[in-house]
C-alpha cells in the first residue's frame, strides 16, 4: 500500500506541538537509514531531539520525538514498553531487546504481538522523487503541520537551500496509538515514511 501524503493530509487530526524553531543539522545519507523496534526503552541522551511530544491516553502513555535523523517513538502499557526508531544505521545503539531491523529501502510492512496480548503494525518506504514534488510536500507539509502536528524544519545551511522538514502526526485512541510520520531529504530528493499502530487488546 502506497503511503500517500495528500490522502493523509485530508484526515489529519490536531496535537500541539513544541520547539518549531530552525536549527541547522546535516542529515543521515538516505542509504543509511534503518528503521527498529526495540522492547525497552532507549536513553533519551542517545539522539539529538528537535521537538517532543508527551500523551497519555487510556491504559497506556508515550513519548515521541523527531531527532536529527528521524524520530524515536516509546509507548508504554502496563510494565511493556516499545521503542521505534529511525536512524542512521551508523549511530551506535544497542543490540540488547531489538525485536526488528530494517534497512529504509524501497517499502516495507512487518509486526509483532508481545505477551499474546499487545500488536505493533507498521509500514514504512524510502521514496525518491523530482524536486517540483519535493518543494509541493515541502509546501503542504510546512503549512498544515504548524497548525496540525509535531513539526520541525532544518535549516539548509544555504541562501537559498531547502531545508529538511521532520513532521509527525499522532492520532490517539483508548485502544490503539497511531503515528504518520515524514521526513525529507532535500539533498537527496527523498522522503521517509511510515505508519504505525500499538494496539491494546
Amino acid at each position: 500500500m502506497r503511503l500517500a501524503l495528500r490522502e493523509f493530509l485530508q484526515n489529519r487530526t490536531t496535537m500541539a506541538s513544541e520547539g518549531n524553531e530552525i536549527v541547522l543539522t546535516v542529515r543521515p545519507r538516505v542509504a543509511e537509514l534503518v528503521f527498529q523496534l526495540y522492547g525497552r526503552s532507549l536513553h533519551p541522551e542517545l539522539f539529538e531531539v528537535c521537538s517532543s511530544l508527551t500523551l497519555q491516553r487510556g491504559e497506556y502513555e508515550a513519548r515521541i520525538d523527531i531527532t536529527s535523523s528521524g524520530h524515536v517513538i516509546t509507548w508504554r502499557y502496563d510494565g511493556l514498553t516499545l521503542t521505534e526508531v529511525s536512524t542512521s544505521a551508523q549511530h551506535p545503539l544497542p543490540e540488547r531487546r531489538r525485536l526488528m531491523s530494517h534497512v529504509l529501502c524501497g517499502q516495507r510492512s512487518d509486526g509483532v504481538e508481545c505477551r499474546g496480548r499487545v500488536s505493533y503494525q507498521t509500514t514504512f518506504q524510502l521514496e525518491h522523487v523530482s524536486a517540483e514534488v519535493l518543494w509541493g510536500y515541502h509546501e503542504c507539509l510546512r503549512v498544515d503541520a504548524l497548525r496540525n502536528g509535531l513539526f520541525h524544519q532544518f535549516s539548509g545551511g544555504g541562501r537559498i537551500s531547502l531545508g529538511a522538514i521532520s513532521y509527525i502526526n499522532v492520532e490517539p485512541r483508548n485502544r490503539a496509538l497511531r503515528v504518520h510520520t515524514f521526513h525529507t531529504f532535500p539533498d537527496e530528493c527523498a522522503i521517509v515514511q511510515s505508519r504505525s499502530v500499538f494496539q491494546l487488546p
